[in-house]
C-alpha cells in the first residue's frame, strides 16, 4: 500500500540527513515526531477497513455455508418424502451457494492475508515510533546541554579574568584609603578635643584663690 511506503521511507537513515540539514535538529525531531504521528493514525484507519472487509467476507463465507448445509439437509428430506423434483430444486441452490461459499472463503483468506499483514505493520510502525520518541528525549537533552556549554563557553570567553582582578586590587586600594582617612579624621578630633580641654580651664584658679585667702586668714590670726 502507498501509505505504508510512506511510512517506510520515513526511516531513521531519513530522519538523519533531515537532522543535518536542518538549523534547529529539536524542531526537525519534533516535526518528524507528528508527521509520524499522523501517519499512524491514516494507518489505523486504512487497517481497520481491511479488517472490516475481511469481516464482511467471513460473513458471507459463512452464511453460504450455512446455505449449502441447509439445501443438502432440504434435498434429503425431500428424497425421502419421494418429491425428486424439490429435492432437484433444493440440490440446484445448493450449488448456487457453493459457488458463494467458493467465492467468498477464497476472498475471505484473501482478506485475512492482507489485514493480517497489515496488523504486523502497524505494529512494528508503532514500536518504531515508541523507539523514536525515546531516541527525541535523548536527541533534546543532548541538543539543550550543548546550547548551555555553548553559552558557558561564550561568557568564559568573554571574561577577562586580568581586568576583573585589577579591577578588584583598585577596589581594595580604595577601600584601604578610606579606612586611613577615617582613622586620620579619628585622631585629629581626639587632639582637638584635649586643646578645647586645656583652653577651657585656662584662667581656672578658684582653688588657688580660695588657698590664698585660706593663708592669709591663718597669718591674721597669728599676728593677733
Amino acid at each position: 500500500m502507498a501509505l505504508f511506503k510512506r511510512v517506510r521511507d520515513l526511516t531513521a537513515a531519513t530522519l538523519n540527513d533531515l537532522i543535518d540539514k536542518a538549523e534547529d535538529p529539536v524542531k526537525m525531531i519534533n516535526q518528524f515526531i507528528r508527521d509520524m504521528e499522523e501517519e499512524i493514525a491514516e494507518a489505523e484507519v486504512a487497517v481497520a477497513k481491511q479488517i472490516a472487509m475481511e469481516h464482511r467476507f467471513k460473513e458471507e463465507r459463512d452464511e453460504a455455508q450455512a446455505m449449502v448445509q441447509k439445501r443438502q439437509e432440504q434435498a434429503e428430506k425431500a428424497l425421502e418424502l419421494g418429491n425428486e423434483d424439490l429435492a432437484r430444486k433444493a440440490l440446484q441452490d445448493k450449488k448456487e451457494h457453493q459457488e458463494r461459499l467458493d467465492t467468498f472463503s477464497a476472498e475471505y483468506d484473501k482478506a485475512k492475508t492482507l489485514a493480517d499483514d497489515l496488523r504486523a505493520k502497524l505494529d512494528d510502525m508503532k514500536d518504531e515510533f515508541l523507539k523514536m520518541k525515546g531516541r527525541r528525549e535523548m536527541l533534546v537533552a543532548r541538543a539543550d546541554a550543548a546550547k548551555v556549554q555553548k553559552q558557558i563557553n561564550h561568557a568564559m570567553g568573554s571574561f577577562n579574568t586580568d581586568s576583573a582582578s585589577r579591577g578588584f586590587s583598585r577596589m581594595e586600594e580604595k577601600v584601604a584609603q578610606m579606612e586611613a582617612e577615617a582613622e586620620a579624621s579619628g585622631e585629629l578630633r581626639g587632639r582637638k578635643a584635649s586643646l578645647d580641654e586645656e583652653l577651657d580651664h585656662l584662667g581656672d584658679n578658684t582653688v588657688e584663690d580660695e588657698l590664698a585667702a585660706l593663708k592669709a586668714k591663718l597669718g591674721k590670726k597669728s599676728g593677733e
